[in-house]
C-alpha cells in the first residue's frame, strides 16, 4: 500500500522535529503525528494506522499548518506593499474626459439598452412569446389606466395618455425585460394628493359665482384643467429627479427603503385608494381630501351622505367586483392549464360599458360615467415651471418611491431568469418615461406588479411585449376611445379595489414580522401609521427617518459575547452557547458585533467590564481602599508603641513590673485582632508582598478584543480603545487587539492611535495568534517571579 505523501514525509522528518516557543502548530490529525513521535512501533502498527489514516481523510478533510505567532509589527514586516502613484486632479479629470471608440460605444450601449438586445433578438424563439405578452398585458393596461386616472385626480384619458408614452419610451433605455411601466395605484394616489391640495374641490374660479357653479361644466372644466397642470408638472419634476439620480449614480437610495418600510407604506397606501373609490362605489358626491388625517376625513364624508347612496351604481359596482374576484380565482387555480390569464378586466369593462350605453344609465339613473374622450394625440405643452416650488418635495417622495418599486420588481425577475439590470440606468429610464412622458399630459408612472407577473406568466421574453402593450392602449386612443364614454365610474372603482387584493393580504406582515425580527415589525407599523394617519408624503418621510434610527438603535445595542477555545482547534465561539466551549484560565476573549464610533463607545466600555468581570475603576479604588486602611493601622499601631513608651517612662516604682509591662506593651497590644508585631512586620513589607497579601487583584491576566466584526473606528472609539488599554494595563491585565481589518488599521493610524504606550505589537493577525502569544508572555512573567 502507498503510503500518503505528507505522513511518510512526517514519518522521514519525525526524529528531526522541533516546534519552538513562538510557533504553533494547527492539526486536527493528531492521531498520526503522536504514532510516530513513539520511541518503537512496529510496521505493522504503522501501515494499520496508515489505512485508518486514509480512512479518515476520505470521511472528514483536514488541514495542518506551522507558523510563527504573528502580531501586526511582525507581519507588516515580512510583507511587501505594491507601489502605487496617486493620480492627481489633472490627471483623473484628463482621463474621465479621455474618449475612445470603444468607451463611446460602451457609454452608447449603456444609454441605450436597446442597441445591445435588438440586433440579437432571436425572432423565431421570442416574437410569438412577446406579441401574446403584449396583447394580454395590453389589454389589462387600458382599463387600469382609466381607473388610476381618477386616483389621480384627473379626466380618464389622461390614464391613457400615461400609458402609452412611458411604456413606449421605457423600451428604448430599460434594462428589464419583463417589468410593465405604466400607472400604478400607489404613486397614482400620492399625485392625486398633492393635485388635490393645490387644486381642491372648494376652488372657484374668477368670474363664477359660488352659489350656482358648483355643478357647472365650466367650473369642473377649470378645475380638471388646473389639477392636471399639477400632476403633469409634478411628472416632470419627478423625472428630473430621478435622471439627476441617475446620472450621479445615486441608484443606491433605494436601499434606504426596506422591505418592512415599502410593504407598511403600500398597505397604508392602499386603505387610502380603498376609501377615496367608496364614493364611486356608492355613486355619492363628496369632496376629495388630502394630507393629514385625509382618511379620517374621507369616511366620515361618505358616511355623513350614506343615505344618498345611488343603488344602480351600488348593484354595477358590487357585481363588477364578484365578476373581477371570480375571474382572478380562476386565473390562480388554473394557471398551469390556461395558456393566458382570462382578460377579466376589460371584459367588465366592454360588459360595463355596453349596459350603460343600453339602459342609459347616465340619465335615467344619475349614474356618473366616465364622459369625453378626446379622440387622438394632443399637442405637446410645456409644464407650468412656477408649479414646481410648491409640489418640490413630494416630487422627490414620487421620484424615490417610484424608482423603489421598479427596481425591486425588475431584481425579482432578473434573479429569476438569470440576467442583470443595471439600477442606475433604470433611474435614468424612468426619468425619462415620467419627464418627456409630461410634455405630452402624462403624469407620473413605475412598475406594475399586477401586470408585470401577467407579462412574465404569459410568455414575454424582451421589452418588446410592453412595447405592443402601448401600442394596443395608442390604437384605443387614436381610434375607439370614445366608445368608452358611457362606461360608469363604478367599473373603473370595482377594478380599482380589486386590484387592491395584494396589497391588503400584506396585513399577514405582522404575524411574520412578530416571528422573526422585532425591529422590522417596529419599521413596518410605523410605515403603516404614519402613512395612513399622516398622508404619504409625510407618512414616509417618518418611516425612512424611523428605519435610520433602528439602524443607530443596532450600532448602540449590539450582542456583546465572550469567547472560548473548541479542544484541539483554533475555532472560537461564544462560551454561552456552546458545552464544548472552554476558556482559556486568565484570559479573556471579547467580541463585539458593531462598528466602533462616538454612538456605541460608552456601551462597549461598560459591556466590556461587565462580560469580563473587571472594572479597572473599582480595582483601583479598591486597591487605594486597601492602602489608606493599611497605612491607617500602621500609623495606630506606632501611636500605641509611643504611647507604651511613655507608660514605661513614668512607672519607675518597680522593675521588674516595669520590664514586664514594657515587654507587654511593646509586643503583645493587639490592635484591630493584630498584634503590633504584625503591623511592624507589615510596615516593612515589599511593595510586591504589599500587592499579594493585601491588594485587590483581578483574575486575569490578559484581555483580547476581537475586531473581526468592526467594519469602522472614528476619533471617539479610537480613544475609547486606547483608554481600555490604559486603564487595564494599570491593574495589571495586558489588552490585545485580534483580527483587525485592513481599513480599521489604517483608520487607527490616521487618528494617531500608536504610539510608545501602545504599538503594534499588541495586534494580532488571529485570535489564536494573540491567545499564544498571552500564554507566552504569562508564562515568562511566571518562570522571572519564580527566579525571584
Amino acid at each position: 500500500m502507498r503510503l500518503d505523501p505528507e505522513l511518510h514525509h512526517l514519518m522521514v522528518t519525525a526524529p528531526r522535529l522541533h516546534v519552538p516557543d513562538q510557533f504553533f502548530l494547527v492539526c486536527f490529525s493528531v492521531e498520526s503525528v503522536e504514532l510516530f513521535f513513539r520511541g518503537s512501533c512496529s510496521v505493522r502498527s504503522i501501515m494499520e494506522h496508515v489505512q485508518e489514516h486514509e480512512l479518515s481523510l476520505e470521511q472528514t478533510q483536514r488541514y495542518c499548518v506551522e507558523r510563527p505567532i504573528y502580531n501586526e509589527e511582525l507581519l507588516q514586516g515580512q510583507l511587501h506593499r505594491r507601489e502605487r502613484t496617486p493620480q492627481t486632479l489633472r490627471q483623473k479629470i484628463a482621463h474621465s474626459c479621455r474618449c475612445s471608440s470603444k468607451k463611446a460605444k460602451s457609454h452608447l450601449y449603456s444609454c441605450l439598452p436597446i442597441l445591445n438586445w435588438l440586433p440579437r433578438y432571436p425572432v423565431k424563439e421570442y416574437l410569438l412569446g412577446d406579441i401574446i405578452s403584449g396583447i394580454s398585458t395590453g389589454v389589462m393596461q387600458l382599463p387600469q389606466g382609466l381607473a388610476y386616472a381618477l386616483l389621480a385626480a384627473v379626466p380618464p384619458v389622461f390614464g391613457l395618455y400615461s400609458s402609452f408614452y412611458p411604456v413606449f419610451l421605457y423600451t428604448f433605455f430599460g434594462t428589464s425585460k419583463h417589468i410593465s411601466i405604466g400607472t400604478f395605484a400607489v404613486i397614482s394616489m400620492m399625485v392625486g394628493g398633492v393635485a388635490v391640495r393645490q387644486v381642491p374641490d372648494e376652488m372657484i374660479s374668477v368670474g363664477y359665482n359660488s352659489t350656482n357653479v358648483t355643478d357647472s361644466h365650466e367650473y369642473f372644466d377649470a378645475r380638471n384643467t388646473k389639477r392636471v397642470q399639477v400632476a403633469v408638472t409634478l411628472a416632470f419634476l419627478s423625472g428630473i429627479i430621478q435622471l439627476c439620480l441617475g446620472l450621479l449614480r445615486f441608484g443606491f437610495v433605494a436601499i434606504y427603503l426596506t422591505e418592512p418600510l415599502v410593504r407598511g407604506f403600500t398597505t397604508a397606501a392602499a386603505v387610502h385608494v380603498f376609501t377615496s373609490q367608496l364614493k364611486y362605489l356608492l355613486g355619492i358626491k363628496t369632496s376629495r381630501y388630502s394630507g393629514p388625517l385625509s382618511v379620517v376625513y374621507s369616511i366620515a364624508a361618505v358616511l355623513s351622505k350614506i343615505t344618498t347612496t345611488n343603488i344602480a351604481a351600488l348593484i354595477v359596482g358590487l357585481t363588477c367586483i364578484v365578476l373581477l374576484l371570480i375571474g382572478k380565482e380562476i386565473n390562480l387555480r388554473f394557471k398551469k392549464k390556461l395558456p393566458v390569464p382570462i382578460p377579466m378586466e376589460i371584459i367588465v369593462v366592454i360588459i360595463g360599458t355596453g349596459v350603460s350605453a343600453g339602459m342609459n344609465l347616465s340619465e335615467s339613473y344619475r349614474v356618473d360615467v366616465v364622459g369625453n374622450i378626446p379622440q387622438g394625440l394632443r399637442a405637446p405643452a410645456v409644464p407650468d415651471i412656477q408649479l414646481i416650488p410648491a409640489i418640490f418635495v413630494d416630487a422627490i417622495a414620487i421620484a424615490i418611491v417610484g424608482f423603489s418599486m421598479a427596481v425591486s420588481m425588475a431584481k425579482i425577475f432578473a434573479l429569476k431568469h438569470g440576467y442583470t439590470i443595471d439600477g442606475n440606468q433604470e433611474l435614468i429610464a424612468l426619468g425619462i418615461c415620467n419627464s418627456v412622458g409630461s410634455f405630452f399630459q402624462s403624469f407620473s408612472v413605475t412598475c406594475s406588479m399586477s401586470r408585470s407577473l401577467v407579462q412574465e406568466s404569459t410568455g414575454g421574453k424582451t421589452q418588446i411585449a410592453g412595447a405592443l402593450s402601448s401600442v394596443m392602449v395608442l390604437l384605443v386612443i387614436v381610434a375607439i376611445g370614445y366608445l368608452f364614454e358611457p362606461l360608469p365610474q363604478t367599473v373603473l372603482a370595482a377594478i380599482v379595489m380589486v386590484n387592491l387584493k395584494g396589497m391588503f393580504k400584506q396585513f399577514g406582515d405582522v404575524a411574520h414580522f412578530w416571528r422573526t425580527s422585532k425591529i422590522e415589525l417596529a419599521i413596518w407599523v410605523v410605515a403603516f401609521v404614519a402613512s395612513l394617519f399622516l398622508g404619504l408624503d409625510y407618512g414616509l418621510l417618518t418611516a425612512v427617518a424611523f428605519a435610520m434610527i433602528t439602524v443607530i438603535y443596532r450600532t448602540q445595542r449590539p450582542q456583546y459575547r465572550i469567547l472560548g477555545r473548541i479542544p484541539d482547534t483554533d475555532i472560537y465561539c461564544d462560551v454561552e452557547e456552546y458545552e464544548e466551549v472552554k476558556e482559556y484560565p486568565g484570559i479573556k476573549i471579547f467580541q463585539a458585533n458593531a462598528s466602533l464610533y462616538f454612538a456605541n463607545s460608552e456601551s462597549y466600555t461598560s459591556a466590556l467590564k461587565k462580560k469580563t468581570g473587571v472594572d479597572p475603576c473599582a480595582v483601583l479604588a479598591a486597591k487605594r481602599k486597601a492602602q489608606k486602611r493599611h497605612a491607617r493601622e500602621i500609623k495606630k499601631a506606632n501611636a500605641l508603641r509611643k504611647k507604651a513608651v511613655l507608660k514605661l517612662v513614668n512607672s519607675s516604682t518597680n522593675d521588674v513590673e516595669a520590664s514586664v509591662k514594657h515587654e507587654i506593651a511593646n509586643d503583645e497590644l493587639p490592635v484591630n485582632g493584630r498584634f503590633a508585631s504584625a503591623d511592624a512586620s507589615a510596615q516593612d513589607m515589599s511593595p510586591d508582598e504589599q500587592e499579594h497579601f493585601v491588594d485587590p487583584k483581578p483574575n486575569i491576566h490578559s484581555l483580547i478584543l476581537d475586531f473581526a466584526p468592526v467594519n469602522f473606528v472614528d476619533s471617539v472609539g479610537a480613544k475609547t480603545l486606547k483608554s481600555i488599554i490604559k486603564e487595564y494595563k494599570e491593574v495589571g491585565v495586558c489588552v490585545c487587539i485580534a483580527s483587525c481589518s485592513g481599513p480599521v488599521m489604517s483608520e487607527l493610524t490616521r487618528l494617531n492611535f500608536f504610539d510608545n504606550a501602545v504599538t503594534r505589537e499588541s495586534l494580532f493577525h488571529s485570535i489564536h495568534d494573540a491567545v499564544l502569544a498571552c500564554q507566552g508572555k504569562d508564562r515568562s512573567t511566571s518562570q522571572a517571579d519564580f527566579d525571584l
